[in-house]
Parts: structure tokens; sequence; C-alpha cells
């Protein structure tokens, strides 16, 4: 499974048609079943697990507030607010607080 992202969170806030003082902009396209979602709260140096950890499932995460650090395998993956990442449940990974305050994230669990 394939989440298409393609730099999509990099582009800009737009007004669709027929709305009004409404911006959006899209953070990623079709990215397989919704198992479930979560918000995190992480605060300044907080996050995890501690080891990094495997499974079945993908976590497709999207950051409101602050950033995120992902550590992934051998590698470190940085979202920003308004940015998206779908980490691979199968390579090592955790997520931490990577901003001086409170980075807030919605994480959505795909298979």
């Amino acid at each position: 499974m394939e989440c298409t992202n393609k730099k999509l969170s990099e582009q800009e806030f737009i007004t669709p048609s027929n709305h009004i003082n409404f911006k959006a902009k899209k953070l990623f396209d079709e990215c397989g079943r919704i198992l479930d979602g979560s918000v995190a709260y992480i605060s300044s140096g907080g996050g995890g697990p501690v080891e990094q950890h495997t499974h079945e499932h993908n976590h497709l995460f999207i950051v409101i507030q602050g950033e995120a650090k992902i550590l992934l395998a051998d590698k470190t993956i940085i979202i920003k607010k308004n940015e998206s990442f779908l980490v691979n449940g199968n390579i090592p990974h955790s997520v931490w607080n990577n901003h001086d305050d409170e980075t807030i994230m919605i994480g959505i669990t795909v298979s």
C-alpha cells in the first residue's frame, strides 16, 4: 500500500469554489483502509516509544501544531505544521516532538 502524498503537504492553501472565508490544502490522497485515528499532544522532549518498533499496519501522521521528528530505521524525517507523512509499519520507527513547545498531531492507522 502506498500513500500518494507526493509533496502534497507543501502545496499552498486555497479557497475552493463556492466557499467563503474558507482555506484548505490537501495533505494526502488515497491511503488504504482507515483502521482508527487519534490525536496526540507531545510535550517538548516527549515521544516514543523509546525503542523503535514495527507492526503490520501503517501510520499516517499529520502535524497540526509544532513539528514532529520521525526516527525511521537509520534516517530522520521532519514533519512540519500542516504536513503529513506515511510511516510503513514494517520499518523500525518512533515519533518525537521536534519543537520547543507542544506538538499536536493526528495519527491515522491504515492497512
